[in-house]
């Protein structure tokens, strides 16, 4: 996927502003608090239906506006032989448009031409994978992230996914409202089987989907973080899968959970982590450490995309530089070169080793809730 062109109006210090960027790697450069992030913050509202800094209503609409609009232009560039060999002048691929107005309440978009009237079907369209300074919470921070993690990722690269989660999701709420009336019934029969095979199915994928990841993973860790040692990503399902079947579980925490009132064993409650060899545990990583961890993590994801559907996600970087040395950031920035991704960087000044490591790159300019083109004339007021 290359983003070809990205309109926002009314984001954060945003009035209006377009941004044309090249298809590899793109470098957003300003002072702190210039609007670097929106830029990136627009994208990601377009791929997942909020900000990676909060929910829209959260100061994302610019003060004194009814809403805010993105619109994204992008191509869709399968990653096959053939278009590679066409040269980057070809117009290869699908152009896809999407469009998306929200008040922080209310949303309206479009896609293709179309209204959308869910926006899971909006968000399915543009990909991207998106690293900012608080992505070490993927490692260190709770459980949740990390399932929605997985469940991202499957979520585009596995069409059965989606109805079963929210098969899924459906048995649970019935099962814990069962719960809150302390009802035992015939009711609680149906649902809990109901949520035993929704959830084992979802489990089953999970699983599948890391095991995918694990060599993708253990090639990235040695290329940015090889003092680490030997990697290996472990599923936690949520329940003691190696002793009991979903459906025994749920029946013998059955008592605990009316106890409880919510359901204490499931997929809603699974979890993975990453073990170095040369680590003892999460906790004593650094926080760089713990980002370069995410980092491998959604770059594999990346390729894992990549493999699947033929094309790479867009790749955004928010402050590259933030907890990363110059080896590291050389390791990473290398890394990304030597994939087709298109790449969007952001920092206070263009990373010195990108003279030294990318021949081909476009540099942008964000100041006064401007963005241009890096040596072009400021805009008239």
């Amino acid at each position: 996927m290359r983003v070809t062109r990205l309109d926002v109006g009314n984001l954060r210090r945003f009035e209006r502003a377009s941004l044309l960027p090249g298809p590899g790697i793109n470098v957003l450069t300003g002072d702190n608090g210039a609007g670097k992030t929106s830029v990136l913050e627009a994208l990601h509202l377009m791929a997942y239906g909020r900000s990676f800094r909060g929910r829209v209503r959260d100061g994302l609409v610019r003060a004194g506006a009814d809403s805010l609009e993105v619109y994204v232009e992008w191509r869709e560039e399968p990653a096959t032989a053939a278009s590679t060999a066409a040269g980057p002048g070809n117009q290869v691929g699908r152009v896809r448009r999407a469009g998306l107005r929200h008040s922080g309440q209310q949303w309206e978009g479009r896609l293709d031409g179309e209204d959308v009237t869910h926006l899971g079907d909006l968000c399915a369209a543009l990909v991207v994978v998106t690293v900012e300074p608080g992505s070490h919470a993927l490692i260190v921070g709770s459980s949740e992230i990390r399932r929605r993690f997985i469940d991202w990722g499957l979520f585009h690269v596995e069409p059965r996914f989606l109805p079963l989660w929210r098969r899924y999701a459906r048995a649970l709420k019935q099962r814990n409202a069962l719960l809150k009336r302390r009802t035992t019934d015939s009711q609680m029969d149906a649902w809990e089987a109901e949520l035993a095979q929704a959830g084992e199915s979802i489990t089953q994928q999970r699983q599948a989907y890391v095991e995918a990841l694990q060599p993708r993973l253990g090639d990235l860790v040695d290329a940015l973080l090889p003092a680490a040692g030997r990697c290996n990503l472990a599923y936690q399902p949520g329940w003691r899968q190696d002793e009991l079947s979903l459906a025994d579980a749920l029946l013998l925490a059955r008592d605990r959970d009316l106890a409880a009132g919510f359901t204490t064993v499931g997929p809603h409650r699974a979890d993975w982590r990453i073990d170095y060899s040369a680590i003892p545990g999460r906790s004593a990583l650094s926080r760089g450490q713990a980002k370069l961890s995410a980092l491998a993590a959604l770059l594999a994801q990346a390729e894992h995309h990549a493999d699947v559907r033929g094309d790479w996600p867009v790749v955004a970087l928010d402050d590259l530089a933030s907890e990363l040395d110059q080896n590291h950031q050389r390791r990473v920035l290398e890394r990304l070169e030597a994939t087709p991704a298109q790449v969007f960087i952001t920092g206070t000044e263009r990373p010195a080793l990108l003279t030294e490591t990318v021949k081909d790159v476009a540099l942008f300019h964000v100041e006064h809730g401007q963005l241009q083109p890096e040596g072009a004339p400021p805009e008239r007021g």
